[in-house]
């Protein structure tokens, strides 16, 4: 593997605010000279590219392959909070992620996930407490400290939040944050307590207030949530806190790009296109004080080559020197993948499925395409035999949370906004804790659907009476072991296979999945019942 070798072109030093012709001479992975030179050719060497803020099993690929896809946009490193793994392995899931990452020249730099589980209100597969926060945050290969997302539990001096943040503090890492619709003085006493990033902003209200607060605000454009186009237009004021991430982004989406998307898209609305690249990579290396290269002399050989600076057609992408991408391709190998897993759910029947009518109007979940908020509105079910049943036509559909880590019965809510006129969907990818959740226009496909993914032990999955697509996730009921792009080929199966069912949603399964987060406002669905985020309680499916 030759990493040594020269390089000219188009020199973009986000230091020196500056583009110069000249080469980059790179020994053993490293830049040991750059020379500007009088002319050199019309190919742009920059910076890789970072995303501030991702869980990786999200894409439902293992560090590896996510790194295999991701370099193809030139992407050399990504600040990750495996939370998602945590949740259903433990200490044991944190491990897998950093070492899965090792074996790959890509640049994984992971944190300690500070909610595991995100709230005592649903069962999550483990739990990390004090004295493992404060093991993982002396580790070398822990660069911070993960969303803070019981914003609740800060706002009330929770003696078991402060110790972990504490334990952040004594390291002097960074204390990511997680505080969506927070204002006034609550933003104030969370942002007091150490906290200084946040990826939840909806509107540029909100962003402008966690700035004036000291807060660093993250562009997140995710398969879900999109805040780009609220948030693009910080670009112009306060270009030097911030950072673009996706935090969740399915296979299909990585397979068209990442965070040169956001690139692209704020240069060509005009923006600075220095301002963009540094929150494009500059800003994050900052932040967390990431071992990345910034095409400095002494830097690791951490670049990308592009062919303009509009359209950022990425050429090549290297890390330490090493060409991982060309042309749209990887150029790194497979590795195989063991897969750790944790799923003790039995089979659902049909009887489980039963709500019997009580004469009243019952609490619906409203969804949101492109946010992970929902609304919650008052309707009266729709009734069959004294039963409780979906009612596609009217665009009521049952939805279920069942408990994944140990037998039981189903949690039952209505939502409104997924649009399915026939079938089901369900996924055991369901944040934070990955029960395994469903809906459908019927209670027999969706029993159908969710034992299907029961027998291969995770997965996502679309089902009807006539057709359907599973795609299994055979690690932690979270990432699939095969090569990315096969991954990427069978969730888009799953995908159009529930657009074909009716769902007007960008990406379903990704909003299903966060239907069950119970951290975001307004009412969601746990396997132990229906959650009102506002009261941070449980409440009643119907209406008192």
């Amino acid at each position: 593997m030759n990493t040594t070798f020269t390089i000219s072109g188009q020199i973009v030093d986000l230091l020196a605010d500056r583009i110069f012709p000249g080469t980059l001479c790179v020994e053993n992975g490293v830049i040991k000279e750059i020379r500007e030179e009088p002319i050199a050719p019309m190919q742009y060497v920059l910076p890789g590219f970072v995303d501030a803020h991702v869980h990786i099993e999200s894409s439902m690929l293992v560090p590896s392959e996510f790194a295999r896809l991701a370099t193809c946009h030139g992407t050399v490193a990504t600040v990750s909070d495996p939370h998602e793994i945590a949740n259903v392995l433990g200490m044991e899931g944190v491990r897998f992620m950093i070492d899965n990452g090792k074996r790959v020249p890509f640049k994984f730099f992971f944190g300690a996930p500070s909610c595991v589980p995100a709230t005592t209100f649903e069962t999550s597969g483990h739990t990390l407490d004090t004295k493992d926060i404060a093991r993982l945050m002396e580790m070398d290969d822990i660069y911070y400290l993960a969303e803070m997302m019981n914003y609740p539990g800060v706002l009330a001096q929770d003696a078991e939040i402060l110790r972990k943040i504490a334990a952040a503090k004594q390291t002097g890492k960074p204390i990511d944050g997680h505080a969506p619709n927070l204002s006034g003085e609550d933003l104030k006493r969370y942002v007091a307590a150490g906290i200084s990033t946040d990826h939840e902003c909806f509107t540029e209200a909100e962003a402008m207030e966690k700035i004036s607060l000291g807060m660093k605000i993250h562009i997140r454009e995710g398969s879900a949530a999109k805040n780009f186009e609220a948030l693009i237009p910080l670009m112009k004021s306060h270009p030097g806190v911030l950072m673009f991430c996706s935090d969740d982004k399915h296979p299909d989406d990585l397979v068209r790009g990442h965070v040169n998307q956001l690139v692209k898209r704020a240069v060509a609305k005009g923006y600075d296109t220095l301002d963009v690249l540094k929150a494009a990579s500059l800003n994050a290396i900052r932040h967390y004080g990431l071992p990345v290269g910034l095409l400095q002399q002494g830097d690791d050989a951490d670049f990308i080559v592009t062919d303009n600076l509009t359209d950022f057609n990425v050429l090549q992408t290297y890390i330490k020197g090493v060409l991982v991408a060309e042309n749209g391709k990887p150029c790194m190998e497979r590795i195989t993948t063991e897969t750790p897993n944790f799923f003790n759910a039995f089979n659902l029947q049909m009887a489980d499925l039963a709500v019997s009518d009580k004469g009243k109007s019952v609490k619906v979940i409203e969804c949101i395409d492109g946010q992970l908020i929902t609304r919650c509105s008052i309707e009266k079910p729709s009734v069959r035999n004294g039963w409780m049943v979906s009612d596609p036509e009217r665009d009521l559909l049952k939805m279920i949370v069942l408990n994944r880590y140990q037998p039981g019965k189903p949690a039952i809510a209505f939502i409104r906004n997924f649009g399915l006129k026939r079938g089901a969907i369900a996924s055991s990818v369901a944040h934070d804790s990955h029960n395994i959740v469903a809906v459908g226009a019927c209670d027999e496909d969706i029993v159908r659907a969710v034992n299907l993914l029961i027998a291969h032990k995770g997965g996502v999955v679309a089902y009807d009476a006539e057709r359907s697509a599973l795609l299994p996730l055979p690690v932690a009921g979270l990432m699939s072991n095969e090569d990315g792009y096969r991954v990427a080929q069978g969730y888009e199966t799953a995908d159009r296979l529930a657009h074909d069912f009716g769902t007007t949603l960008t990406a379903p399964f990704m909003t299903l999945a966060f239907m069950a987060l119970l951290v975001i406002p307004e009412l969601k669905l746990s396997d132990k019942g229906l959650f009102d985020v506002t009261r941070f309680a449980f409440t009643e499916l119907e209406e008192s």
